[in-house]
């Protein structure tokens, strides 16, 4: 049996909870990873899963040797790529998820060079503002813009955005320009109302007075929960948005949006890299992180 395989199998049946999905996963017939695990549990003498008809999840000892295996695979990964043949150059598929807007703007249009230096790495990339699960979904880095919360996460912050408060010409034709945070009441003015789509928060206008947070609710008829219908409902007049400047700039330089309250702009919006601790070390993940890192340092 070859013992590393056995590991990958292994830590992709606990990872997805299943022995299906982790075959499919690994592109292997289920009963060849159903085999695998009886051979390696007899080899250790210990039995490493508990299987139910819905739920697989490790036991005690099988806890302790996935953490072990994860430590294990990633080391042999490094190692790999680091000696033989004066150093193997990256190589594999690598699963990542990017925020849609942003990626769009910045990543994808520059994917060419990533591939010319790395040529390689295969990329499975998603797209999207959903929260994912890095090690269930087996998604190995994740780009993501604004504050984080999760610390089970390796977080490297690879640029901060400037943001804007701004509506549409139309609009302010129709409400007046707020020259002050007090005319944001004062004379009546709506907002597109953004929300999260994980947790349903509504989030507030931030502005910086004094060196200080400040934050304003804004009443508005229509509240969106992506950044693609939020800039499209600031363009048909419909209140004023707060956004990072670079998903509105060609608007911004016709003046079919204008910047208002420019003096107290909210704080710039950062932009991370996140992935798994157990995936730290690979090679894939390193050098994907550092190229992001360089695109995103340009941009911001």
């Amino acid at each position: 049996m070859d013992r590393f395989n056995a590991m990958r199998v292994f830590t992709r049946i606990v990872e997805l909870e299943s022995f299906s999905k982790a075959a499919e996963d690994l592109q292997i017939p289920a009963a060849t990873a159903t085999y695998t695990i009886k051979q390696l549990e007899a080899r250790l003498g210990v039995r490493l899963l508990q299987r139910t008809t819905r739920h697989v999840s490790p036991t005690l000892d099988g806890q302790a040797y996935y953490q072990r295996c994860v430590r294990i695979l990633a080391d042999v990964e490094e190692t790999e790529a680091g000696f033989g043949n004066s150093g193997v150059a990256p190589r594999g598929k690598l699963r990542i998820d990017l925020q849609g807007t942003l990626s769009r703007h910045y990543v994808l249009p520059r994917l060419k060079e990533f591939f010319a230096r790395y040529p390689d790495i295969e990329l499975e990339i998603g797209l999207g503002d959903r929260l994912v699960d890095l090690v269930r979904d087996g998604v190995d880095c994740v780009l993501r813009v604004g504050e984080l919360r999760d610390s089970s996460m390796v977080a490297r912050r690879v640029a901060s955005l400037q943001q804007v408060t701004c509506a549409s010409a139309g609009y302010f034709e129709q409400y007046g320009v707020p020259l002050t945070l007090e005319d944001l009441h004062t004379q009546g003015h709506q907002a597109v109302n953004f929300f999260s789509s994980s947790s349903g928060k509504m989030f507030p206008f931030e502005f910086i007075v004094d060196g200080q947070d400040v934050s304003i609710n804004l009443p508005g008829r229509v509240s969106v929960g992506s950044a693609e219908a939020y800039a499209a409902c600031c363009a048909g007049d419909l209140g004023l948005v707060q956004m990072p400047r670079y998903h509105i700039d060609a608007q911004l330089r016709s003046g079919a949006i204008r910047e208002v309250l420019a003096e107290w702009r909210p704080r710039p919006m950062p932009v991370s890299v996140l992935y798994p601790h157990q995936r730290q070390l690979s090679p894939r993940v390193r050098v994907f992180v550092d190229w992001l890192s360089e695109v995103m340092t340009a941009a911001s």
